[in-house]
């Protein structure tokens, strides 16, 4: 490989490193935002409250499991892509 094909690829791919990194991190921190405001049971304003009738348990209980691994699988794609871009290049 010529001298400035190789500098090209390198930085193309240490910007989509750096890119991805950067997304899984925004990622990670919405859909904790995500988790969280599901705790915020008032449906219309921040005086309603949700009526024990209304509250389906088991929906909430599943959406909260699948955030929760969502996260956990993005935490861990994000340690792994960090490791490797760290390895790869440097600072």
């Amino acid at each position: 490989i010529r001298d400035d094909r190789a500098v090209a690829i390198v930085e193309l791919a240490e910007m989509t490193y750096k890119r991805t990194v950067e997304d899984l991190e925004l990622e990670v921190k919405r859909i904790k935002r995500e988790r969280e405001a599901m705790l915020d049971l008032s449906p219309t304003t921040a005086d309603s409250l949700v009526l024990a009738s209304d509250f389906d348990a088991k929906a909430f209980v599943d959406k909260d499991l699948d955030l929760g691994i969502k996260i956990r699988n993005l935490e861990i794609k994000l340690d792994v892509a960090k490791v490797r871009y760290q390895h790869l290049f440097g600072n």
